[in-house]
């Protein structure tokens, strides 16, 4: 088996386990993190509803020239004042099978900077 697939079925049984014992509701919503070889994507997901309530790329943002791993924690705060703006201050956090490093743990920072709870 390719090493590349191997390492995809790998996160996405990771993802699958975490995925059971965290859901998001309106008040409180699940933060999933995907990133892609230069971006990161963040979205507030209700999984009651199965709606996304605030979403955002890193690429939106305009922040040519930075590390990628800045790019994910300017995304991270942008996106908890978005949140706040729709009266969000706690979430549950989904790293999405990724290791909580990095890029992931970055995001992570900038929305605890950005005054969200989780």
């Amino acid at each position: 088996m390719d090493r590349n697939i191997l390492k995809q079925k790998i996160r996405e049984r990771k993802k699958a386990k975490v995925r059971t014992k965290i859901s998001g509701t309106k008040e409180i919503p699940r933060c999933s993190v995907f990133k892609s070889l230069k971006d990161v994507n963040i979205e507030l997901i209700d999984d009651i509803e199965g709606k996304t309530i605030v979403s955002l790329n890193s690429s939106t943002l305009n922040l040519k020239g930075k590390k990628k791993t800045e790019k994910a924690y300017e995304a991270g705060k942008k996106l908890a004042e978005m949140a706040k703006e729709k009266g969000i201050t706690n979430i549950v956090f989904d790293r999405n099978g990724y290791i909580y490093h990095g890029r992931v743990a970055q995001v992570a920072q900038g929305l605890r900077d950005g005054g969200l709870i989780f």
